[in-house]
């Protein structure tokens, strides 16, 4: 009777502005983790689409680069078969001048003409030289010019390693983060594993061990016969002082999971596949009414509705696909399902 009456005084206790505040953070919590995460994958995406950008801006300066750099080489070979030419003429020149000076030693006659003729030749000669010399100044100047493209060329292969480079580590970062975060989810959903398995002891513990009471994978089931009458939503008063059990176990359940951890308990209504005989248009009606009803009378318990969700699943979910009486009745059940928000 002494047990009884403690129980009765801590279901009295107001824990709402506990559980509100407690919400609040884990909410604020993940928000501040989610804004974290999609503002450096914002920046990191950034970055990469601005390399991105940058190496398309060298790769066309490197294609312009090696055009000017075959055009100057082209033009140098040019040039070069020029000078090849002109010393060829050059050496013909000289060998006539050599030749009409030994015409002129030789003979007396003609060579006031001869001399003439050897001043002409010599005056080609020395344009010639200087021709030469233009063309020599001109295959310097190439050379120096493609040494300074080839300068270019060595700088912007650094740059693109540089690039190329940080585009990897930035890919890294990002998987980096992905990973951390899918690390600290599932950290969450074990802890919350963890509580849920606390919670259904705690209920078994409560209600005993009835043969209408099961537990189903991640769900604690309960027929519906132990709160409701057949077509109906209404509960019973025998379903009322299970609830209140179910609602004490809660609130005990709150006090314990930590504030930033996102989680509700999912009350499921079902019934047979028998069509329905009542008020409502079909078991889908019902069974949402009953989920409903369970869920009013649990937030009236002082349970907080953040925690809570109503569902109807009709005749659509059943746990034994039998034609008989027995399998009816363990389709028309009420169902509790902790899990993460």
């Amino acid at each position: 009777m002494a047990l009884a009456r403690a129980r009765r005084s801590d279901s009295g206790m107001n824990y709402w502005p506990g559980f509100v505040d407690a919400l609040s953070t884990l909410i604020l919590g993940i928000i501040f983790l989610l804004t974290v995460f999609v503002v450096v994958q914002f920046y990191l995406q950034q970055e990469v689409a601005g390399k991105d950008t940058a190496l398309s801006r060298l790769n066309a300066q490197i294609a312009q680069l090696t055009e000017l750099l075959s055009m100057e080489k082209s033009s140098k070979t040019t040039i070069e078969d020029q000078l090849v030419q002109l010393r060829a003429t050059l050496a013909t020149v000289e060998n006539e001048r050599d030749r009409l000076k030994g015409a002129v030693e030789s003979a007396g006659a003609g060579a006031a003409a001869a001399q003439g003729k050897v001043t002409e030749l010599t005056g080609q000669l020395e344009g010639e030289k200087k021709i030469s010399a233009r063309a020599l100044a001109q295959v310097e100047i190439l050379n120096q010019q493609i040494a300074a493209l080839r300068r270019q060329l060595a700088a912007i292969e650094q740059t693109l390693d540089a690039a190329e480079k940080k585009d990897k580590e930035s890919q890294a970062r990002i998987t980096e983060l992905g990973q951390r975060l899918n690390l600290a989810l599932a950290e969450r959903v074990n802890e919350l594993k963890r509580y849920r398995s606390d919670f259904f002891g705690k209920l078994r513990e409560i209600l005993g061990n009835r043969a209408d009471v099961r537990i189903v994978g991640d769900r604690f089931v309960l027929q519906s016969e132990v709160f409701f009458d057949t077509g109906k939503a209404d509960l019973k008063p025998e379903g009322r002082a299970e609830l209140d059990k179910v609602a004490g176990a809660l609130l005990e359940l709150e006090k314990q999971i930590p504030s930033d951890l996102a989680w509700v308990l999912r009350v499921d209504g079902h019934t047979d596949v028998r069509p329905i005989v009542g008020a409502f248009k079909s078991n889908w009606d019902l069974s949402a009414a009953r989920a409903i009803s369970v869920v009013q009378y649990l937030i009236g318990k002082g349970v907080s509705p953040q925690r809570l969700v109503a569902a109807g699943f009709g005749e659509f979910q059943p746990i034994d696909p039998g034609k008989t009486e027995e399998a009816y009745q363990r389709n028309r059940r009420i169902e509790f399902k902790l899990t993460e928000r």
